[in-house]
C-alpha cells in the first residue's frame, strides 16, 4: 500500500528468532491509522500446514496483500513439499516479475523449524546472518534488541518476547500483544 493510497497506514513488527533448536516468529497485535489504533488484537503470525508439513510466517503490510502472498507460498509449498527454501524463491520470483502480484505491499518472515527468511516483493529471499530478522514498523527497534539478546542464556521464545517488548516501548506503531509461534529443529 502506497503512502500516497492510504496515507498514516502504520502497524506491525514481526521478529524472527533462531536459537538452540528451535525457531520462533512473533508479532505484535497493532494496526493503526494515522494517529488511530484500529485494532490492537490482530493475528498477524500464523501456522500453516501445506502438504503436512508445518510452516511459521509472519507478515507486515497490507492485511489482504499478505493473504495474498500466504496463499502463494501455501501452494508453492504443495507443489514442492518440504522446500522452503524453493518455495520462498519461487514466490519472490513470482512476486518480482507478476504484474498483479508487483503491486502488493507486504513482507514475510518464514520458517519451517530450520530455515529463516525474509520474502520481499523485490525478488529478494534473505536469510538473516545473525540468527535474528525483524521487519514491519518496529523492525528496527526488534532486531537491535534481539540480537543484542542473541548471547544470553536466553533461549528463542524469551529473546523474542523481550525484543517485542523493547520495540513497543520505542515504536508507537508496536504493542504488546503478541502472537508467538515455534517450531523445533
Amino acid at each position: 500500500m502506497a503512502d500516497d493510497q492510504f496515507p498514516g497506514w502504520h502497524g506491525t513488527t514481526i521478529i524472527g528468532v533462531r536459537k538452540g533448536g528451535e525457531v520462533v516468529i512473533a508479532g505484535d497485535g497493532q494496526v493503526s491509522l494515522g494517529q488511530t489504533v484500529i485494532k490492537g488484537t490482530a493475528k498477524k503470525v500464523r501456522k500453516l500446514s501445506p502438504g503436512g508439513y508445518d510452516i511459521i510466517a509472519g507478515f507486515a503490510g497490507s492485511t489482504a496483500d499478505a493473504f495474498t502472498l500466504l496463499e502463494r507460498l501455501e501452494a508453492k509449498l504443495e507443489a514442492t513439499p518440504g522446500q522452503l527454501q524453493r518455495a520462498a524463491v519461487e514466490l519472490a520470483k513470482d512476486w518480482r516479475t507478476d504484474k498483479y502480484l508487483q503491486k502488493l505491499e507486504a513482507m514475510l518472515i518464514v520458517t519451517d523449524g530450520t530455515e529463516l527468511y525474509v520474502v520481499t516483493g523485490a525478488g529478494d529471499v534473505l536469510e538473516p546472518e545473525h540468527d535474528v530478522t525483524a521487519i514491519g514498523s518496529g523492525g528496527n527497534y526488534a532486531l537491535a534488541a534481539g540480537r543484542a539478546l542473541m548471547d544470553s542464556d536466553m533461549n528463542a521464545e524469551t529473546i523474542a518476547r523481550k525484543a517485542m517488548a523493547i520495540a513497543s516501548d520505542i515504536c508507537v506503531y508496536t504493542n504488546g500483544n503478541l502472537t508467538v509461534e515455534s517450531l523445533p529443529k
